[in-house]
């Protein structure tokens, strides 16, 4: 299999077409395409993530993010797959584990700490933009309000998730203070 087919060369892709039952072209730099290329960037962010995690319990979290935003970007693409609330809601539980098991914030925290922390706080930002992208687009077209929410929830998981990895080695999250003029 050849993985270039020099479609793409004129700065249009192709995506399938249900009503038309055929793939049909798309400007490269189309709202529609520019989600799906953020959720492919995020889930990349990610497996970076998961190849720095020590801890089998979060990299198993992880990955299923990381399948959940493929079935994401097939939706976005045109597949017929649907996005159950059910995983948005296992996200804000184990976003409310993790805040149980953590000190209180007093203030917003600089992104960092661990390699692992600075990681998630990456993917955290590329999240909020993933998830500006697919409201965007949903001026143009129906997007599952199951999408909007997991996407809005994931940022908050992946800024616990960062407390947390900082948290299990030892790393006290930095409180951010203001620069006095």
């Amino acid at each position: 299999m050849v993985i270039y087919t020099r479609r793409g060369d004129k700065g249009k892709t192709s995506l399938y077409d249900p009503q038309n039952k055929q793939d049909s072209p798309v400007a490269k730099d189309s709202a529609r395409i520019t989600a799906i290329g953020s959720v492919d960037e995020l889930n990349s962010h990610l497996g970076l993530v998961t190849a720095l995690l020590e801890d089998p319990e979060t990299k198993i979290k992880v990955k299923e993010i990381q399948s959940n935003l493929l079935r994401i970007g097939s939706i976005l693409a045109g597949s017929k797959l649907k996005f159950s609330s059910v995983k948005t809601k296992k996200l804000e539980r184990e976003i409310d584990r993790i805040e149980g098991s953590l000190p209180p914030l007093a203030n917003f925290v600089l992104p960092g700490g661990s390699l692992v922390a600075a990681n998630l706080h990456v993917a955290r930002s590329v999240s909020r933009r993933t998830e500006r992208e697919v409201v965007r687009l949903s001026r143009f077209m129906p997007i599952s309000s199951g999408v909007l929410k997991y996407l809005n929830r994931l940022s908050d998981y992946l800024f616990v998730a960062a407390r947390e990895a900082n948290f299990k080695v030892g790393v006290k999250d930095e409180p951010w203070t203001p620069v006095k003029k």
